[in-house]
C-alpha cells in the first residue's frame, strides 16, 4: 500500500493544537509501523510561515497557488476563521474540491469549507461555541455536535483534541484497529472517542453536581440562551416549584437560577465577541437581550467593561502576521 499524503492548509491564526493533533498521530503510526505510510505538507496562503493563533509559526512547503494536486486537504483554521475566507482562497478551496479529492476542515476549518459552499448536502460538525452561529449562516447544512463527521469525500471535525480522535480513526480504517490503539497508547489517550461521542464535558462533570433535576434547569438553560425561558418554565422543565428551583441552585451552586442563566447568557455572548464575526446587536440578540444597550450594561456589571472593549482586549492578543 502506498503512502498516503495529507496537505493541511493553515490560514493566518490557525489553531495549533488541532494542528498538532492531527499531524502527531501520523508521524507516530509511521514510527511505530515501521514505514512510511503518511506524509503530510503545509500549505499557507503566500508559502510563507502560517502563525497561529497563539503565536507559533510553523514552516510551509508551498503556497496555495503552488500546491499542485491535494489527494487529501484538511484547512485548519482558528477563532477568525470569518475573516480567512478571502475570493482567492475560497476559490482555491473550490478548484481542489473539483479535482475529486477529499477536503476536510478542522476546528473552524469548516467555516472556510462552508463559505465555498463544499459543505452543502453534506452532514458537518464545528467547535460546539461556533455551531449555533455556523447554522444561522449556513441554514441549509446539516450541522451535528459530534466530535467529527465522515460524509463522502467530505471530513470536519470539532477541533482541539478531537483533530486526534478523527485521525486514530482514519488510522484504524485504513491500517487497522491494532495499529491505531498503540498509537492512542502512545499519547496517553485512554480510549478512542468515536464520531457521536460529546464534544462538551458533561454537565455533573463540568459543575460536580449530580442532582437529576438540578441538571435538567441546567439543560434547559443552557439550551435556550438566544430565547430565555421564564423561570417558572425552567422549574417546570425540572418539574419543580419555582421556590424549590432557587433553594436547589442556592444549596448547590452558591447562586439564584436567575443570576445563573444571566451569567450564562452573557459567557456566551463573550465567547461570540472574541471570535469576532457578528455585530454587537446581533450578539446581543444571541444572547437573549432585547437591546445592544440593555446588554452593555449588563455585560460590563459582570465583567467590568463594554462588549466594544472586550472585542478589543481579543483583537490585541492576536499575532500579526510575518
Amino acid at each position: 500500500m502506498s503512502a498516503k499524503t495529507y496537505t493541511f492548509f493553515l490560514p493566518p491564526r490557525f489553531s495549533m493544537l488541532a494542528f498538532a493533533s492531527a499531524v502527531d498521530p501520523l508521524y507516530c503510526a509511521n514510527r511505530l509501523s515501521g514505514g512510511p505510510l503518511y506524509h503530510w505538507r503545509v500549505v499557507s496562503r503566500d508559502g510563507g510561515p502560517a502563525v497561529a493563533s497563539n503565536g507559533l509559526q510553523v514552516a510551509a512547503d508551498a503556497a496555495m497557488a503552488d500546491a499542485g494536486e491535494c489527494d487529501a486537504l484538511f484547512v485548519c483554521a482558528g477563532l477568525d476563521a470569518h475573516a480567512q475566507a478571502d475570493r482567492n482562497t475560497t476559490a482555491w478551496l473550490r478548484r481542489v474540491a473539483r479535482r475529486g479529492g477529499l477536503v476536510g476542515g478542522l476546528c473552524s476549518g469548516t467555516h472556510l469549507l462552508a463559505r465555498a459552499g463544499l459543505l452543502d448536502g453534506h452532514r458537518c460538525t464545528v467547535h460546539w461555541e461556533d455551531i449555533q452561529t455556523l447554522s444561522e449562516e449556513f441554514p441549509q447544512l446539516e450541522v451535528t455536535a459530534n466530535l467529527f463527521e465522515i460524509d463522502r469525500k467530505r471530513i470536519t471535525c470539532a477541533g482541539g483534541t478531537a483533530a486526534l480522535d478523527l485521525m486514530l480513526h482514519l488510522i484504524g480504517l485504513a491500517h487497522g484497529a491494532e495499529l491505531a490503539g498503540r498509537v492512542s497508547d502512545q499519547f496517553m489517550h485512554q480510549r478512542i472517542r468515536a464520531a457521536h461521542d460529546h464534544q462538551r464535558m458533561a454537565p455533573h462533570e463540568r459543575l460536580g453536581v449530580r442532582e437529576p433535576k438540578l441538571l435538567a434547569a441546567i439543560g434547559a438553560m443552557e439550551g435556550n440562551l438566544e430565547d430565555p425561558l421564564s423561570l417558572g418554565g425552567v422549574a417546570r422543565t425540572a418539574n419543580l416549584s419555582v421556590r424549590q428551583l432557587e433553594r436547589l441552585f442556592k444549596q448547590r451552586l452558591g447562586c439564584t437560577p436567575s443570576r445563573y442563566y444571566l451569567e450564562l447568557r452573557l459567557h456566551h455572548a463573550r465567547l461570540l465577541l472574541m471570535r469576532g464575526a457578528s455585530s454587537i446587536l446581533a450578539i446581543a440578540l444571541a444572547a437573549g437581550f432585547a437591546s445592544a444597550s440593555h446588554f452593555s450594561r449588563r455585560y460590563r456589571e459582570q465583567f467590568g467593561h463594554s462588549p466594544r472593549e472586550e472585542r478589543g482586549f481579543a483583537s490585541s492578543f492576536r499575532p500579526s502576521e510575518p
